[in-house]
């Protein structure tokens, strides 16, 4: 029997016994309720309210403190002998390589062919709603963290859930909490594994065989896929053996670079069209509100520009606070501020420039698909570049290659605190965790086992249910340590000993509730 077989047929049986599990999660999770005419996933509404609540209460920090969120990542405001494993430059681009991914190259020509051009607008403003989110649920993560004997750390809704609604509640809110951190763990493990590994092995293996020719090309062949998912697996075992200090070292160089290359490619386009540069920021402002993508209507491309953007940065799924929990800072409001950068990086900055790039290069398979028929997704943004870059699939396939290591890589991490959580931290449990997720990379390019991916998406969204309730009962702590770092900065700036907390009263410049 040849491999091609036996992948077929494991392909099948497991399509065929969880295809109706995952419809049928998926019906409750993305549960939409119809609007004139236009079907609105509630979870995606759920995500949405949450910003908004959180921009307001923190009297919109994502734009207030901007610039103190791009000096702490500079390390103007870094303290000797902080607990924790890695800088927040670290923490950041470990963070955001698990975010920043196919979604931002495919995801976006989803939404301008379904939406419009109008649809990129609702993404920017999905985008920096996201970021109060964010800064939320990642400052209760670093509060909230376990620093361990040997110095490691672990963070996340597994920890920040039952610590945070013990503090706050007592009794009642740690067996909650605790119940909660289960859940929570459950489902990020069966995420990772699934969406944060196998789909991104598998797509990138899909790319590399697109520009080498094909099905008959070298690596087309049951033999180069094996080889090409032993070649990824061994890349990941590597980088995850060391720890979350291996793996920001490698994304911190990763990230950098894959974003980059790919902005670097969208200027090119852009500045080739410049003289259409004013037309295309006018259709998607006009667009906004006078769309004519397949969807519809102003709600139509106000859906699908707010749920891309939902997809792609993961604000309030409680994904992001396990990297960053590993930060080494004594404030855990510093991170939250470096944190509410990467909805910035990943929406507001990369799945623009991806939408500006399409809709000023405007390629026929774009006009195709928003009429709802041929090839969409990456084929549409790849078909953008290649009208001024006729190589650029080959740059594509870099990124993306880039992409996926680099997520496959923070989410082992994500799904080893997870798995820890559920499971124990002794050496025993982590080598078989990093073996087990290893494995799964080589299966990555061998299987699609598409409905379980499906399911994994569900299942994650589920978390953003449960996370965004904590978020909410825990949101005035989160308050209380803004304004502790926000003292802190005052004093540093002002050449004061910053070993001593200010007087109460002195720290409350700070920040006002606006709603």
């Amino acid at each position: 029997m040849s491999l091609d077989t036996i992948t077929t047929s494991v392909d099948e049986a497991v399509s065929g016994f969880f295809e109706p599990i995952a419809k049928w999660l998926g019906d409750i999770v993305f549960y939409s309720v119809p609007v004139n005419g236009t079907q609105i996933p509630l979870i995606v509404a759920w995500l949405v309210v949450a910003g908004l609540v959180f921009s307001g209460w923190f009297g919109l920090v994502q734009i207030r403190k901007f610039r103190l969120a791009v000096n702490v990542v500079r390390g103007k405001y870094d303290e000797d002998g902080s607990a924790g494993e890695v800088n927040h430059f670290q923490a950041l681009t470990a963070a955001v390589s698990g975010t920043v991914g196919l979604g931002n190259i495919a995801g976006v020509a989803v939404a301008v062919s379904i939406g419009g051009p109008g649809a990129t607008f609702w993404m920017i403003l999905c985008g920096l709603l996201g970021m109060a989110t964010k800064f939320v649920e990642v400052t209760l993560g670093v509060k909230y963290r376990e620093v361990h004997a040997d110095g490691t750390v672990s963070g996340g809704p597994m920890h920040y859930l039952p610590k945070g609604l013990a503090d706050r509640f007592g009794a009642k809110g740690l067996k909650l909490g605790k119940a909660l951190g289960v859940l929570a763990s459950a489902m990020i493990l069966f995420f990772g594994l699934f969406g944060g590994n196998l789909f991104q092995v598998n797509q990138s293996y899909a790319q590399l065989v697109s520009v080498t020719g094909g099905e008959s090309g070298m690596l087309g062949s049951s033999a180069g896929a094996l080889f090409f998912g032993i070649l990824i697996a061994a890349i990941v075992g590597i980088v995850l053996l060391g720890g979350i200090r291996s793996i920001a070292s490698v994304t911190s160089k990763l990230v950098p670079a894959m974003a980059g290359i790919y902005i670097a490619a969208c200027l090119v386009v852009i500045l080739v069209n410049v003289s259409a540069v004013p037309s295309a920021i006018s259709a998607i402002i006009e667009g906004a509100f006078n769309p004519q993508g397949v969807a519809g209507g102003v709600l139509g491309a106000l859906i699908v520009g707010f749920k891309r953007a939902a997809f792609s940065n993961e604000a309030g799924l409680g994904s992001a606070p396990i990297a960053h929990s590993a930060v080494k800072t004594k404030h855990p409001a510093s991170e939250g501020l470096v944190a509410l950068l990467e909805p910035f990086i990943d929406t507001v900055v990369i799945c623009t420039m991806t939408a500006l790039t399409i809709v000023i290069a405007n390629p026929a398979s774009w006009g195709e698909a928003r009429k709802g028929e041929g090839p969409g997704g990456v084929t549409i943004t790849s078909d953008a570049f290649a009208t001024v870059l006729p190589w650029f699939p080959y740059i594509l396939t870099i990124a993306v290659m880039l992409f996926a290591i680099s997520t496959v890589l923070t989410w082992g991490y994500y799904c080893m605190k997870a798995w820890t959580h559920l499971f124990g931290r002794s050496k025993t449990s982590e080598l078989t965790f990093k073996v087990f997720y290893t494995l799964f990379a080589v299966a990555g390019s061998l299987l699609t086992l598409q409905t379980l991916i499906d399911m994994a998406d569900a299942v994650l969204f589920m978390l953003a249910v449960i996370n965004i309730i904590g978020l909410y009962l825990l949101a005035p702590v989160v308050k209380q340590e803004l304004n502790n770092f926000l003292g802190y900065v005052r004093r540093r700036d002002a050449g004061l000993d910053t070993d001593t907390e200010a007087d109460e009263d002195d720290d409350q410049e700070l920040v006002k509730t606006t709603a």
